[in-house]
């Protein structure tokens, strides 16, 4: 057995926040290093050497540059003991993943700056729907829209929203603000009694939690009602 061998470590004997899986968990992935991530990748390494110091050895045959690591064939990279045929496409196909995200152009966000895009944004959800469902847009900062997510679908009269299920959502994905949403199946556009309390309620807990509530708006097919716009909210 050489020195290297002897001295050997395996990485699930490492310092939990040294391996590189539970160091991105509990770091962030920017926390990791180019081997580290590398490693990750590969999974495992050989009897005598690590994943990390397989991936070192891999970058060291690049000069550590990743754009020449990109250039590897699958044949280059199984010359590498530890490298089968499996780990060397995973390696490529990440490779290939990175380079067309580079590559793609970014979605532009959709921006909420009155009432008519809500209505706009929420058509392909809530047109011609026949029962009544609860939607919450989820706001950045500069008002642009992180996402939309239904909270919950009744019957054709009504559906029950959730507060808690509602700024889970809004906290899970860090929203800043957010606008409810709910339909009328029946086409009428004054809220209900239910409506107004449910409003009132989810404004008190956003300026708790300092997620503001923006809006309430009633989707119909044929118009919408915005809390804002009528003076309501």
């Amino acid at each position: 057995m050489n020195e290297y061998t002897a001295n050997y470590t395996p990485i699930n004997q490492w310092a939990e926040d040294d391996r590189p899986r539970e160091k991105l968990s509990l770091k962030g992935k920017a926390a990791l290093s180019d081997a580290e991530l590398l490693a990750i990748l590969l999974g495992s390494g050989t009897v005598s050497v690590s994943a990390v110091d397989l991936a070192k050895q891999i970058l060291a045959s690049t000069n550590n540059n990743l754009h020449e690591l990109a250039k590897l064939s699958l044949k280059d990279l199984m010359k590498f003991k530890g490298i089968g045929e499996a780990k060397g496409i995973t390696i490529i196909s990440a490779l290939e993943l990175g380079r067309r995200r580079k590559n793609s152009e970014p979605k532009k966000r959709d921006k909420i700056t009155a009432s008519t895009d809500v209505h706009e944004i929420m058509s392909p959800y809530l047109l011609d729907a026949h029962r009544e469902e609860f939607w919450v847009i989820l706001l950045n900062r500069a008002n642009e829209v992180i996402r939309t997510e239904k909270i919950s679908e009744g019957g054709v009269s009504g559906t029950v929203a959730d507060p808690k299920l509602i700024f889970k959502s809004a906290l899970d994905h860090l929203a800043s603000a957010l606008i409810l949403v709910h339909n009328h199946p029946s086409g009428n556009l004054k809220p209900s009694q239910a409506d107004l309390q449910l409003t009132q309620k989810m404004k008190e807990a956003g300026k708790f939690l300092e997620i503001p509530v923006l809006d309430h708006v009633i989707f119909t097919d044929h118009g919408f009602y915005s809390f804002v716009d009528e003076g309501t909210f």
